[in-house]
C-alpha cells in the first residue's frame, strides 16, 4: 500500500519518492519504516494523488505540511511546488526537508523556485566537512556534494522564509561543535536531531 501522507505528532508528512543521491548510514531506508508507517511507494504519486490523500487526515487541524518521506523530495520539485500552492491557497505552512543536492540532481540552481511556496527548508548537513560528509551519507556525487548542500542552503535564504540546517546527534560532540561553528559563520541555525532507529 501506498503512504503519500502520514500524520505525526500533529503534522502532516508527505512522501513523494524512494530515489535518494545519498545512503546515508543513520538513514531509515535501513530497516524501511518509521513508526507504523511502511514508506516504500510502489510508484511515484501526482500531485494530485498526494492532495487526494490528505482527506484521510485531519487536514483542517493541522498547521504544518512537511515534504520528507523515505527519498529525498527534492526530485519531485514539480509536485512540490503543485502541492505547496494547493496548501498555501488553504492558510497552511510547509517545509521541505532535504539533502540540500537539488542543484546536482536537476542540474540548475533550484533554490528560487522554492520562492512563494516553502515556508521553512530543512537541509541534513550531517557533518562539519566535504570528507566527513562524504564518509556519512555516501553521496552519488561524491564530496561536492557537501559544496552544493552548502550553496543551496546561502542561496535559499533569499526565497525561504526560514533556512535551518540538521545534524543527527550520533555524530558525537566534537562535530556538532564544528558544524555549530560552520552554521554560526553562514548565519544558519543548526537543529541536531535525534537518532531515530
Amino acid at each position: 500500500m501506498n503512504t503519500y501522507s502520514y500524520a505525526i505528532d500533529g503534522k502532516i508528512y508527505i512522501n513523494l519518492t524512494n530515489r535518494c543521491s545519498n545512503a546515508c548510514d543513520f538513514c531509515v531506508r535501513v530497516n524501511d519504516s518509521y513508526s507504523e508507517h511502511s514508506l516504500w511507494l510502489d510508484k511515484e504519486p501526482t500531485a494530485e494523488e498526494v492532495i487526494n490523500s490528505f482527506q484521510k487526515l485531519d487536514f483542517e487541524g493541522t498547521k504544518e505540511f512537511v515534504f520528507c518521506g523515505y527519498g529525498e523530495p527534492i526530485y519531485k520539485l514539480q509536485e512540490i511546488i503543485e502541492i505547496s500552492d494547493y496548501l498555501h491557497k488553504r492558510g497552511k505552512k510547509v517545509r521541505l526537508n532535504t539533502n540540500g543536492q537539488g542543484d546536482l540532481i536537476h542540474g540548475e540552481k533550484v533554490a528560487e523556485k522554492l520562492k512563494g511556496y516553502i515556508d521553512v527548508v530543512s537541509i541534513s548537513l550531517n557533518a562539519s566537512s566535504a570528507k566527513a560528509y562524504q564518509e556519512v551519507c555516501h553521496s552519488e556525487f561524491g564530496e561536492k556534494a557537501f559544496y552544493s548542500l552548502l550553496n543551496f542552503a546561502k542561496e535559499a535564504k533569499e526565497y525561504v522564509p526560514r533556512v535551518v540546517l540538521s545534524l543527527v546527534d550520533v555524530v558525537g560532540a566534537e562535530e556538532i561543535a564544528k558544524a555549530q561553528e560552520l552554521c554560526d559563520s553562514m548565519g544558519i541555525d543548526l537543529r541536531v536531531r535525534k537518532y531515530i532507529s
